[in-house]
């Protein structure tokens, strides 16, 4: 009796692969990038030093000249005869152009005391008062104060020459308005003196790093 043929019984299972557990290699191109768990690093603000002497050098210019005009401004006062015999006493509160001149001058002077106090503490110190924060207030404040002193000057300039050319030469009023063009002269020193510390106040505005 012959055995039975195994050519119709089917093939021995084999057993199926294990499954894939993805083990690429860090240097596989398909491998996934490790993921940083460090956040990157956040903005720091450093104020430079900058040049504090010649800073200082500046403010106490820009005050000395504002001063001057001030004083000027002040004491300039000028009292005429009308035709009715009455005398008349004019000073620069009675214009506005010179009200704002002398307005813009107080301002001035004192945003240049704070200022000067700051560089004095900065030169004898070594350190910035303030830190970052003050470097934002030097910029922006010394273009609004250098604007202000710009226009205060202009006011003064302008209602100058207009009246000088109304008036004839040597007169007291001649002379009430030439005082006032030489205030506004110094008010424009100022004013370029102040803008010069403001390109140092720029160069010393914080960085981020």
């Amino acid at each position: 009796m012959e055995p039975p043929s195994s050519a119709g019984s089917p093939p021995p299972s084999t057993p199926p692969p294990p499954p894939s557990t993805n083990t690429a290699s860090p240097t596989s191109p398909t491998a996934n990038p490790p993921q940083s768990s460090a956040r990157p690093a956040p903005f720091t603000v450093t104020c430079t030093a900058g040049l504090p002497v010649i800073a200082l050098v500046l403010r106490l210019l820009t005050f000395v000249f504002l001063l001057i005009s001030l004083i000027i401004t002040a004491i300039d006062t000028v009292t005429y005869v009308d035709d009715s015999g009455l005398e008349i006493k004019v000073d620069f509160s009675d214009l506005y152009a010179y009200r704002y001149m002398l307005s813009t001058t107080v301002i001035g002077i004192t945003y240049t005391l704070l200022q000067t106090a700051f560089a004095i503490f900065q030169v004898s110190t070594g350190k910035r008062f303030g830190g970052a924060a003050l470097c934002y207030l030097d910029f922006y404040g010394d273009k609004v104060i250098s604007y202000m002193l710009a226009t205060g000057a202009a006011a003064g300039f302008g209602i100058t020459v207009d009246f000088n050319r109304l008036l004839l030469k040597g007169t007291d009023a001649s002379d009430f308005l030439n005082k006032a063009n030489a205030a506004a002269g110094l008010l424009i020193v100022a004013f370029l003196f102040s803008a010069i510390s403001s390109v140092f106040s720029s160069l010393a505005l914080p960085k981020r790093a």
